[in-house]
């Protein structure tokens, strides 16, 4: 893994090594992956736009790929595979596609979404949301009960397959049967869902059939810049894409377009060919090493850190629920008297490491965690001087080690058995004020 060994400085001045614990934002390149990259990069050309042999060799491996990441996750021969840039790139294609073709105007999405699989959909159909558990866990009951209430009118189901906030890892079988019982297709959100564990998206005429999958490389080890987004073909063709220019037609005059056929007509311009040879790489290394011994490696690991961290006073884990649940390597938490961003700037000046703090881009799940009436979030809106809630997000790659989440417990208890030494230290402290509303007082 590159990066691993990186030294960095802390804020006296000397140097340890990094310790990434911000793998659910973004992942490190595999060593095989920078090879792979060096070794192919004299044979680079552009895709589909030549007949020189590079160009040649360049776009037939472009090609290839699709069928390399259709195993990967075991989509039905019959789908597209797009190459986009991103996860939320992704959505946003299939929101725009899907607009428009029936009746069928509701989407369903889930108070537990990341921003990208929410946003996209608002302006473009009629959505609405499924509510979560007092855990935090999506409530298959309120699904069905909305999707009987729409009356087959629901277009789309679309879901996290594993949220970035909790970990929980949704039943997505039981969900995908639901939505197909009531003439709904489903999305899943696989970007904290794919790179841990296998995914299938079972066969076309499965009742659990994934019809939409979507995900990104730089979330699996090959931060090049590259997304996928997986569906019918048909979904693709009837649709006039969001990206229109070359490589996405046939012949063209100045009154007449004659598109191409999916996926080139959702790839104009010219491809991300040395992102999607990282993404084919990851996808190899990555079945070679097995997500499985994979998955049970990061479960052990988020494990250990959940039962460290249940013994430091102060600390409120969310929807953490019991160590038998499925769920993905990473977990929410805050620490009574430090503000979330606080405890991200000391764990990294102190000790080199690396979390995420704040919302994680899907406020509403996280407001809903933390309890934020409507009220408060309205006053943070028209209060830009104010530091917004949120909570701190560890989360572990394979190539995390139990010694690393050791030192990271050792400071943290550390940190909570000096709260006023280190809120003075860095900067202001919370206090709830009469209105039930969060502010920061500044020390003097």
């Amino acid at each position: 893994m590159a990066g691993t060994e990186t030294k960095i400085p802390l804020a006296n001045g000397k140097y340890v090594t990094a310790i990434n614990f911000d793998n659910a934002a973004t992942t490190p390149p595999l060593c095989s992956i920078l090879k792979e990259i060096a070794q192919f990069s004299p044979w680079y050309a552009s895709v589909h736009r030549g007949k020189g042999y590079k160009s040649i060799l360049t776009s037939e491996y472009y090609e290839n790929s699709r069928d390399v990441v259709r195993k990967f996750v075991k989509a039905d021969k019959s789908d597209a595979v797009i190459f986009t840039k991103n996860t939320t790139e992704s959505i946003n294609m299939l929101a725009y596609a899907l607009v428009n073709q029936s009746e069928q105007q509701v989407v369903l999405s889930t108070y537990m979404e990341h921003l990208a699989n929410d946003m996209p959909w608002r302006d473009k159909f009629m959505l609405d949301y499924i509510t979560l558990t007092k855990s935090g866990r999506l409530s298959l009951q309120d699904l069905e009960s909305k999707l009987q209430a729409y009356e087959n009118r629901v277009k789309l189901v679309t879901v996290a397959g594993a949220s970035n906030v909790t970990g929980y890892v949704n039943p997505i079988n039981k969900i995908a049967r639901l939505a197909h019982q009531y003439g709904a297709k489903i999305l899943v959100d696989g970007a904290q869902w794919v790179p841990h564990m296998p995914v299938d998206m079972k066969p076309v005429n499965s009742p659990e059939h994934i019809d939409y999958l979507v995900f990104s490389a730089h979330k699996m080890y090959a931060p090049f810049g590259t997304g996928v987004l997986i569906g019918p073909k048909e979904t693709f063709e009837k649709a006039v894409p969001v990206y229109q220019g070359g490589g996405a037609v046939g012949l063209v005059s100045h009154q007449t377009i004659e598109w191409d056929n999916p996926p080139a007509k959702y790839e104009a311009g010219t491809p991300n060919m040395m992102g999607v040879l990282a993404l084919t790489t990851a996808m190899d290394t990555l079945s070679k090493l097995d997500l499985n011994i994979i998955y049970q490696h990061e479960r052990e690991l988020i494990g250990y850190a959940i039962n460290g961290l249940s013994t430091i006073p102060g600390i409120t884990l969310y929807s953490m629920g019991n160590n038998s649940e499925e769920r993905v390597s990473l977990i929410s938490f805050a620490l009574e008297g430090l503000h979330h961003s606080q405890i991200a700037e000391i764990l990294s000046q102190e000790a080199g490491i690396a979390v995420r703090n704040g919302l994680f881009c899907a406020h509403p799940y996280v407001a809903s965690l933390l309890n934020v009436s409507t009220e408060e979030i309205n006053y943070y809106q028209t209060h830009e001087d104010k530091t917004i809630p949120g909570l701190v997000r560890i989360s572990f790659g394979l190539y995390n080690t139990m010694r690393e989440i050791d030192v990271f417990l050792n400071l943290l208890s550390h940190i909570a058995t000096q709260r006023q030494y280190y809120a003075r230290k860095y900067g202001y402290v919370i206090a709830r004020c009469n209105t039930g509303q969060t502010k920061e007082y500044p020390y003097c």
